[in-house]
């Protein structure tokens, strides 16, 4: 979700004083799996199959297309009673399929680039999401993911504590709206998918590159979009993918809150951060249930992935089994990922997230 620029405005004095108290602060523990060269240690794990990954594409778009179809025929027999349940689990498998494409992104689903390109250009019309714009932004992120001094382009807009205090009351306002779960959660997925992914402002350098990729992808879109409105009707079109759309946009966006947004994550100036820290302790391993793990690629072990992003997704369960130490660090549960919702701040001195309450707290404690 891209980040509201006017956020970090009259900082500066506020950022002086973070890196004094950061200074004085001790260090975090390390973990048990820092000293291992891991991008040596996984790099065997990075060779894709590309017959399980065409595999993996067909057994998601065909129940995918067969559930859309599913949805659309059983909507004479009731819309809420038996039509919506087929759409609610294809929204699951469009999380997938932008799994999918997240990979193609990294280079990771075939061995030649032109294939994950292809690939990804063409799950892109069906996830709403312009491949080539998205792949230099989410590249950015993987660079700079954690790092306090590069932040903005790729993540979820996370302040310092004396940043969040340096503001006027209207910036608090609107970071805290911006945090508010119904907007992070319902009104982000949709302004971010259904408008700001068709109108790509804001690339600097890139922006021909990016206008170029979003308008191929909205032609592509309205292109299919309006033969589908042809074959089946604009009103049971709206009734099928209207769920399919939302849903799938709310759970990408929750994924990639959790993946990074957890109160012992990691985050560090440019002189102190670490690559291989940020991956380990700045990604999640978000441990889901098995069904779950399925229909979001793996992608809760975002740890291995930050690790090494050219691994496939069906790699990354052969790594934990094969590296057991990796099981435990940054370890997130789907019980204790709902907690996750109430941290917005970054507290430099404690190094970790806390919510508005607690940052209300230490304010008023002398």
């Amino acid at each position: 979700m891209a980040a509201p620029n006017a956020a970090r405005e009259n900082c500066n004095e506020a950022r002086d004083l973070t890196r004094q108290q950061q200074h004085s602060a001790a260090p975090p523990a390390a973990t048990s799996s820092e000293p291992r060269n891991w991008t040596r240690t996984l790099a065997p794990y990075r060779e894709p199959s590309h017959t399980r990954s065409v595999l993996e594409i067909a057994i998601t778009f065909l129940p995918f297309a067969g559930l859309w179809t599913l949805a659309w025929t059983a909507i004479h027999l009731g819309y809420w009673q038996v039509s919506l349940l087929p759409s609610l689990i294809a929204a699951g498998l469009l999380v997938r399929l932008f799994m999918i494409q997240h990979d193609c992104g990294h280079g990771a689903f075939f061995r030649h680039r032109l294939a994950n390109d292809w690939v990804g250009r063409a799950l892109g019309v069906l996830t709403l999401t312009p491949y080539d714009a998205w792949r230099r932004a989410h590249a950015i992120h993987h660079a700079g993911a954690g790092n306090l001094d590069r932040r903005g382009i790729g993540d979820i807009d996370t302040l310092t504590l004396n940043e969040y205090r340096a503001l006027t009351s209207w910036g608090r306002l609107r970071y805290r709206l911006y945090r508010n779960p119904l907007v992070m959660f319902g009104i982000g997925p949709v302004y971010l998918f259904l408008l700001r992914h068709r109108f790509p402002v804001g690339q600097g350098r890139n922006r021909r590159q990016a206008w170029i990729s979003a308008m191929a992808t909205n032609l592509a879109t309205a292109a299919l979009v309006g033969g589908l409105i042809w074959l089946v009707g604009s009103g049971p079109f709206l009734l099928v993918q209207l769920p399919i759309t939302l849903c799938a946009a709310a759970l990408g966006v929750w994924l990639f809150y959790v993946q990074h947004q957890f109160e012992e994550t990691y985050w560090a100036e440019e002189d102190e951060w670490s690559l291989n820290e940020a991956a380990l302790r700045g990604s999640s391993h978000y441990d889901l249930p098995g069904v779950l793990r399925w229909f979001t690629a793996n992608i809760g072990m975002h740890h291995i992935h930050h690790l090494s992003s050219r691994i496939p997704f069906y790699r990354l369960s052969r790594v934990l089994r094969d590296y057991p130490e990796l099981k435990g660090v940054s370890r997130l549960t789907l019980r204790q990922s709902l907690g996750c919702v109430r941290l917005a701040l970054w507290d430099e001195t404690q190094r970790r997230l806390v919510s508005f309450r607690e940052a209300r707290k230490t304010q008023k404690t002398p």
